[in-house]
């Protein structure tokens, strides 16, 4: 089999990784009390039984793969969205169209009525952003308000809380370091198997997530691979979207070139890249039809 059929066939990589696993790390009750420990160190009452996973459909976003909300007891709600490592303050909608219909989902759950006199009951929110890149200049909180309206006093208001690298071992640090391991190797080998496996091997041997990492160290290649992921597949959307309006406008600007009639077809073609001199010519006859 030659070097380029093997490469061709090789599995690779899912885009959503992190993601991914992200989202499996924290379906384990013991790290999912970790992580709420590392956020709420003085609620030394907490228990695993007391945290529970809140999960919604998938109706008011786009593939809400790494986003995870948190219910401790009845009274707060945490909701923990993972930015990655491409900055983007509009995680901050996401945040409020998530925790929209987790209130929803909550009313539902607990037969609460909106539409009654008595007030209903509420779990307060905590909103956070696990932000995988370096900090730099970010800020430690981001808010609707100031970065979609100049800090204006609008009607309503979200705001979350960042968390990036810091000189901790908790779980949420771990996690970080992890995704950083991951980008690395996935510069040195592209989004392959072996990405995945010396992303493990070094998070293991730098005790990153070890325990995790080596209790479901086949789930986690299994997870981070894909013979299809969705980016690219959404990339291809978008290609065949673009290439599609690009004829459209080239089409168009040929009709009128071929209207005026002081351009060759020849020289028409080279205005309109997306247009063969074949298809010029059956647009030339379509419009000398309608004359």
């Amino acid at each position: 089999m030659s070097g380029n059929t093997k490469q061709s066939q090789e599995v690779k990589a899912k885009r959503t990784a992190k993601d991914s696993v992200f989202l499996d790390l924290f379906q384990d009750k013991k790290n999912l009390l970790k992580l709420y420990r590392t956020l709420h160190p003085e609620d030394t009452e907490a228990t695993e039984n007391t945290l529970d996973i809140v999960t919604i459909d998938n109706v008011l976003t786009d593939n809400l793969y790494n986003d995870l909300g948190i219910m401790v007891g009845n009274n707060k709600l945490l909701l923990l969205l993972e930015a990655q490592s491409s900055w983007t303050v509009n995680i901050l909608i996401r945040i409020l169209l998530y925790l929209a219909q987790s209130y929803h989902e909550y009313f539902e759950r607990t037969s609460q009525s909106l539409y009654k006199s008595t007030k209903v009951n509420i779990p307060k929110p905590e909103l956070y952003i696990i932000y995988t890149g370096n900090q730099g200049r970010k800020p430690e909180i981001i808010s609707l308000s100031q970065e979609f309206f100049n800090g204006a006093n609008i009607d309503i208001e979200v705001k979350a809380k960042v968390i990036y690298e810091n000189d901790t071992d908790s779980i949420i640090n771990q996690y970080i370091i992890f995704c950083k391991v991951f980008d690395e190797q996935r510069k040195l080998y592209g989004m392959t198997e072996q990405t995945i496996k010396e992303t493990i091997r070094i998070c293991k041997d730098r005790n990153i997530l070890k325990e995790y990492l080596m209790s479901r160290e086949k789930e986690v290649v299994t997870i981070m691979m894909s013979l299809f992921d969705n980016e690219q597949i959404m990339k291809t959307y978008w290609k065949d979207m673009e290439n599609t309006l690009a004829y459209k406008k080239d089409r168009e600007t040929a009709e009128r070139l071929i209207k005026k009639g002081k351009m060759s077809l020849e020289d028409i073609a080279d205005c309109v890249p997306s247009l063969s001199l074949d298809e010029l010519k059956e647009i030339e006859a379509e419009i000398m039809q309608l004359v």
